[in-house]
């Protein structure tokens, strides 16, 4: 998962594990829920940790593999197993909590301090100790996770009724430049969380009581609590590496507004205040820009990186392929399999070449089980997550991903920045388990994009996906366009959500608020804006998976900065010494080296210590951001000299709520879900969250 891209799983950690479940010799009750377990008599701290730790590793499978089968078969059979999982394992986080609160002021050693540190910031979704309260907030997050996976946007009645999902639906914003009809695509898909509003009104209210259980103001305290830093420092932090970034996007976004006018006219191309129309950048949540290249491409024939075209040529011929070995003759059903097979092939070979750059660094091939075991592509039969998202399913080497991989240059570099956390998993699987996970949760993020940008041209035609390729100018700046449409658009987008995430849970964004909150912050940090007003009838944030899912999502901001700090790291140590952005470290085992030593240290230390071990500096700074991008910056000064660039993010939001919303001529079409108890006001359904096994 592209953090923007891709970037899904069910509901991901906000630092370390999330698992666990009751101990074997526990009888639960009448509920499924295990009883609450005393701690063994004398025990002391540094046993207390071994036994968190086994407990973890023996129970991680119990609680990841309902969450898998509910993202790979969603049916409310599969959402009741998450769910009864996730609150066995929630249950058992707050005893585990509890129970470490006896060693507070005790010597203990270093490893086992960091262990009950990290073991209280262990889950992003803290849970009330009233067992009916964490029995509802874990139906609630299934319902909300299922109705996201099951949604459809659906129009006409009867005989004439159509129905789209999500991955059709962006295929429109991909590659139909009719304005009304990416409208139409864009205001269908998030019809399907309208439905959510109240069940995630009720969510917060849930983990807001869990987190002051735990001794923090609110749940958006907890997650800034999670990176060896007070919340405040944490929250100053990303204030001041947005504020490094910020003048690049602001160029970027002066570029792509004029190119908007000259596509759609000065009327349809911006919106009032010098904003960006919301359905027309290519992608669902405007958060990555790369589909618009045939807008915003700088120069024609500089450079040849139609990647899509490549990929599209490769399913074409395994397509072909199939249908000579089928033989015979074809009917529908017939053919739509083998277009199936057709497209598993190209997938399957899609991440054997992503695999290939991890393993000529050094690193492992991928187990057999993964190729056996992920999910690659969407089923014919049944509904799934397609969000991307990569697992961990034991702690010993059950590795997948999960995607519905299409023959395009997003899914293909999504699927790179997947195997990163692949690669991760493995490096630090011999670790105890409270400490498998990243040195924060962006780092576990950037890891993938790190070799993302090692994907050159120079690199992409060695994989025979585009041609060869020409040393000019032009060439150059197509080549930074590229990356920068993927990289820098998706910079404030990486900010905002959870900016109205910490407003939601502090309580200054009112349930009453939610949707105007939500634009207000778009405009304000990204330049977007609806094409006409969304009023509280909507709950737009829902349409975001990380939001229903329950993802936190500063982490791929903080991705987006630290994944130029460790490339350039990885340049230096494969003795690279050319401009920033030619560099491919691709085949270098000295890089392979530096990276798996830092991957093998998981969360055993502070992050700044593995930042300073990789990069030689113990803070996050975006300056390789800036040196990267150094000659597209300089280039589109030039191209908006004399033009206003900017926008009013305070005339834009008025304006959008001056004017009348046009109803989609849709019926919201999330599946019905049958229920596993009456649904009243007081306590809807929900989902579950694991030790992330997935990330996204």
């Amino acid at each position: 998962m592209k953090p923007v891209r891709a970037l899904l799983a069910l509901s991901i950690t906000a630092a370390v594990l999330t698992l666990s479940a009751c101990k074997r010799d526990e009888a639960p009750d009448a509920t499924g829920t295990a009883p609450q377990a005393t701690a063994p008599e004398g025990e002391t701290a540094d046993q207390f940790a071994a036994r968190v730790n086994d407990e973890i590793m023996r129970m991680q499978p119990e609680i990841t593999k309902p969450q898998w089968l509910s993202s790979t078969y969603i049916t409310d059979d599969t959402q009741f197993l998450a769910a009864k999982a996730n609150e066995r394992y929630l249950s058992k986080l707050n005893q585990w909590v509890e129970q470490a609160r006896r060693f507070e002021g005790q010597d203990m050693t270093p490893e086992t301090a960091r262990t009950i540190q990290l073991l209280k910031l262990a889950t992003a979704m803290p849970a009330p100790k009233d067992p009916e309260k964490l029995g509802e907030l874990t139906r609630i997050v299934a319902k909300m996770e299922g109705m996201y996976g099951a949604g459809q946007y659906c129009t006409g009645e009867g005989d004439t009724r159509s129905c789209r999902q999500l991955g059709q639906l962006e295929d429109v914003l991909r590659s139909n430049r009719d304005y009304d009809a990416q409208l139409d695509a864009w205001r269908g898909w998030h019809t399907i969380a309208q439905p959510m509003r109240q069940d995630y009104t009720r969510f917060v209210e849930l983990v807001n009581e869990g987190a002051g259980e735990m001794g923090y103001a609110d749940a958006g305290e907890m997650w800034r609590s999670g990176y060896d830093m007070s919340p405040v420092e944490m929250a100053a932090e990303t204030d001041r590496l947005w504020g490094q970034v910020k003048p690049l996007y602001e160029q970027l976004h002066c570029y792509a507004r004029t190119r908007l006018e000259a596509e759609y006219g000065a009327e349809r191309g911006q919106v009032e205040g010098g904003m960006l129309p919301a359905h027309l950048m290519g992608n669902m949540w405007q958060q990555d820009w790369g589909n618009l290249w045939d807008i915003l491409a700088p120069y024609e024939n500089a450079g040849s990186l139609d990647i899509n075209g490549a990929l599209e040529a490769q399913f074409q011929q395994n397509f072909a392929a199939a249908l000579t070995r089928q033989g015979g003759e074809r009917d529908a059903s017939t053919l739509a399999q083998i277009e199936q097979e057709a497209m598993l092939a190209t997938a399957r070979q899609m991440t054997e070449r992503a695999e290939d750059f991890y393993v000529s660094l050094g690193m492992p091939e991928l187990p057999d089980s993964y190729w056996q075991k992920t999910q690659f592509i969407k089923p014919r039969d049944r509904d799934v997550v397609c969000h991307a998202s990569a697992w961990d399913m034991d702690m010993k080497g059950d590795v997948r991903t999960k995607m519905c991989i299409k023959p395009n240059e997003e899914d293909f570099t999504t699927i790179y920045h997947e195997l990163g956390h692949v690669y991760y998993y493995l490096a630090y699987n011999k670790l105890p388990p409270v400490f498998q996970t990243g040195a924060h949760d962006g780092f576990h993020e950037a890891i993938g994009d790190t070799v993302v940008l090692a994907m050159t041209p120079e690199y992409l035609q060695s994989i025979d996906l585009v041609g060869e390729q020409q040393q000019s100018e032009e060439a150059l700046v197509n080549a930074q366009m590229r990356m920068a449409l993927a990289k820098v658009a998706f910079l404030p987008f990486g900010l905002m959500i959870d900016r109205w995430r910490w407003g939601v849970f502090d309580g200054t964004i009112e349930p009453g608020q939610y949707n105007k909150a939500w634009w207000d912050l778009k405009a304000q940090y990204q330049g977007v804006a609806p094409a006409d007003a969304r009023g509280e009838e909507f709950f737009d944030p829902g349409a975001k998976y990380h939001v229903p899912g329950n993802t936190p999502y500063t982490r791929y901001f903080l991705a987006h900065v630290l994944q130029f700090q460790f490339y350039k790291s990885l340049c230096d140590a494969a003795g690279y010494t050319g401009p920033l952005h030619e560099c491919s470290f691709y085949g270098n085992k000295a890089a392979g080296q530096k990276l798996q030593a830092m991957l093998a240290k998981g969360a055993s230390q502070p992050w700044q210590s593995s930042l300073k071990e990789l990069t030689g500096g113990e803070g996050m700074d975006a300056g390789a951001v800036l040196e990267y991008f150094a000659p597209l910056q300089a280039w589109l000064k030039e191209q908006n000299e004399g033009k206003a660039c900017g926008w009013d993010a305070g005339t834009a939001t008025a304006a959008a709520a001056s004017k009348p919303q046009a109803k989609p001529q849709s019926t919201p079409g999330p599946k019905p879900q049958p229920k596993t108890e009456p649904k009243t006001e007081a306590k809807p359904e929900a989902k579950p969250e694991p030790k992330a096994p997935a990330q996204g």
